[in-house]
């Protein structure tokens, strides 16, 4: 009983829905002139990149810093900390021994990338170190967009 007061609830709101839906597309008789000349929502939407996004970089840089950071620390961590290779190592280990072969897999496929995690989040966390330091030297990207990237 209640599933069908349900679909009939469900049911009415569609039709209801159909129904304005059909309305408001007949009191629009001249969509096609009037929406051509106007630029589109999509077009707004859309803009083409002024820059290179060097500002923007710059004030985030901070924060991306610390994520990575926090990412690699806690892939560092022993093995009582959850995220970390050792205790994810651990769980394998313990899938080994008891014999269950498709949670080992499972397990070990995550473990081969959660290692890898590890020097691509180090080469960000070099890469963003000098990032840094170019935002230091060019008044952190302001005019970059300008005048190609020089310090003003």
């Amino acid at each position: 009983m209640h599933t069908t007061r349900t679909a009939v609830a469900a049911g009415a709101a569609l039709a209801a829905l159909l129904a304005t839906a059909g309305a408001a597309s007949a009191d629009s008789g001249t969509s096609t002139a009037t929406s051509s000349t106007a630029p589109s929502a999509a077009a707004k939407a859309h803009k083409a990149p002024t820059g290179d996004g060097a500002r923007a970089l710059c004030r985030r840089v901070p924060r991306i810093e610390a994520r990575i950071s926090r990412a690699l620390k806690r892939l560092n961590g022993p093995d009582t900390e959850i995220g970390s290779v050792a205790r994810l190592q651990e769980r394998v280990n313990n899938a080994k021994a008891a014999g269950h072969t498709e949670i080992e897999t499972y397990l070990n496929n995550r473990l081969t990338f959660r290692k890898s995690l590890i020097p691509m989040l180090t080469q960000r966390n070099t890469d963003l170190a000098g990032v840094s330091s170019w935002c230091g030297t060019h008044d952190n990207g302001k005019g970059s967009a300008k005048d190609g990237g020089t310090a003003k």
